[in-house]
């Protein structure tokens, strides 16, 4: 048995008796097809302002350098916090885009592109005060005045052409609002007074120039996709890319108008499976689907964001998800967030993976993992495993061992059967799992301090860092002990046995 797992030397309070083998071929042989990272091309957060904190920027860097992200997504680039818009005594408009500068000022030298989030609505241009719950209180009010929007819309896009260029701005993403079928947007109806708030964006980005590109609806649990569609093309209104969320955590009623069953971990890659079909059932079945918010369960009061839980769940995700979507943006980057306020102390249920203060969850070590998957994926029948190749021809497997946080699970046996590769080829292989990457652990070993010490933090995340233990094939196997919810990543060097080119 493989050593670094530590299956039979662990014991966690919800393991129970290890299940009996499972055998899992893995052949470099097998069909194979492209496979981008669309599960960390792109990550949500907060509000806009919050871009200019250097904790959110110092989070940022991290999670490029564990997941090379490449776009970034807010709320409330317009808003009265960023101070985009203002009118004199004689209501005549007023633009400042300084803070709009340096909040794409400092994504940018980072590696960074926005994925541009149009919303929400200046205090003096809406039609009136409809504040939201959230502790910031953005308004979303439809507008008093299309003109208005229209002139708004027109000089922001002119404005960033002539400071980033349109060779720059026509790679970013110009997403019209935020759910707008729930309480984010307050027109009335619902639909068709955001349908006129899509047709004027469009129109006026595209004003500026054709290259920028621009989508919707945006819409929570999968929701208005086949009407927006229908809409756009009806109306002759540019779409380059479709927009929608749904979470793990979303009902099936709303999800999918149904009563059957769904379990939580394959809600997600259901909904986009959905909304990928009403896609290419509509009359521009190419356009890109992205996916601009998603998490795992929460499961709760248990927290389960926070937690191992997260390395397996989001590994199922991907292998759930993968030829459906072009981009998942995972719902936070970081805990750098206040839509309910400050956070009050680390590990509190937070959506991302790097917790208040810079503390990397075990969300944190699971995406660092899974980025080393390779840019090929090979067929494969196993519900618990990523095949993969490099174009270097190193195997990446990931395999898991998915057990809910509410349920009791076992431990699992998985022996790897490798074919066209060297019978005793050294492999290596990384661990997240209760002894493993488990940053929350050492957190709650240290008291669970809510205003962890720089050392302390600094001992937290030395935990997150998941070395490789190298180990052998033993008659081209290799087998693998996983406790609940262990994600072991394995590396063989290059096939001894490729298929053609």
């Amino acid at each position: 048995m493989l050593a670094a797992c530590h299956a039979r030397a662990a014991h966690t309070e919800n393991a129970v008796a290890p299940a009996t083998v499972e055998d899992i071929d893995i052949d470099p042989r097998a069909a194979a097809h492209a496979f981008p990272h669309f599960w960390e091309e792109t990550f949500g957060s907060g509000r806009a302002i919050l871009a200019l904190r250097e904790s959110y920027r110092e989070d940022l860097r991290a999670m490029k350098q564990a997941t090379g992200i490449g776009y970034l997504r807010f709320h409330d680039i317009l808003d009265d916090d960023v101070g985009v818009y203002d009118e004199d005594a004689q209501g005549k408009a007023l633009y400042n885009f300084s803070y709009v500068d340096q909040i794409y000022d400092g994504l940018l030298p980072i590696g960074v592109r926005p994925f541009v989030e149009l919303s929400f609505m200046p205090g003096k241009l809406a039609a009136q005060p409809r504040p939201h719950p959230f502790w910031y209180h953005p308004n979303v009010s439809p507008p008093g005045s299309w003109e208005a929007w229209d002139a708004l819309i027109r000089a922001l896009g002119a404005h960033l052409v002539a400071r980033y260029g349109i060779d720059e701005v026509s790679q970013w993403y110009f997403e019209v609002w935020n759910e707008p079928n729930i309480d984010f947007w307050a027109g009335v109806p619902k639909q068709s007074s955001y349908f006129e708030l899509y047709d004027h964006t469009a129109r006026a980005l595209k004003s500026v120039d054709a290259r920028i590109r621009v989508g919707g609806p945006a819409t929570a649990a999968a929701h208005w996709v086949g009407e927006f569609l229908a809409h756009t093309a009806a109306a002759r209104v540019p779409v380059d890319f479709v927009s929608s969320h749904g979470y793990a955590d979303d009902t099936v009623e709303d999800l999918f108008e149904s009563h059957e069953y769904v379990a939580m971990d394959d809600r997600v890659c259901r909904a986009i499976a959905k909304v990928h079909g009403e896609i290419a059932s509509s009359g521009s079945p190419g356009l890109p689907l992205m996916w601009t918010e998603w998490n795992v369960p929460s499961f709760d009061q248990l927290n389960a964001r926070d937690t191992i839980y997260l390395g397996p769940a989001l590994a199922n995700t991907i292998r759930e998800c993968d030829g459906l979507v072009d981009m998942m943006s995972f719902w936070t980057f970081s805990d750098v967030f206040d839509e309910n306020g400050p956070g009050r102390a680390p590990f509190e249920g937070g959506f991302g993976p790097i917790a208040m203060g810079g503390i990397r969850k075990p969300g944190y070590v699971a995406f660092a993992l899974l980025h080393r998957l390779g840019e090929e994926r090979l067929a494969n029948a196993a519900a618990d495993v990523l095949v993969t190749r490099r174009g270097d021809g190193t195997l990446v497997i990931a395999a898991w061992n998915l057990v809910d946080p509410d349920h009791r699970g076992p431990s699992k046996t998985l022996r790897l059967r490798f074919r066209g590769v060297a019978p005793e080829a050294a492999v290596s292989v990384r661990t997240l799992d209760a002894q493993h990457g488990n940053t929350l652990a050492v957190y709650r070993a240290l008291g669970s301090p809510p205003y962890p010490t720089r050392r302390e933090v600094a001992r937290i995340n030395k935990s997150a860092e998941v070395r490789a233990q190298p180990a052998r094939l033993d008659h081209g196997s290799l087998t693998l002990e996983l406790l609940p919810d262990a994600l072991a990543l394995i590396e063989v060097p290059q096939s001894t046995d490729r298929p053609p080119d």
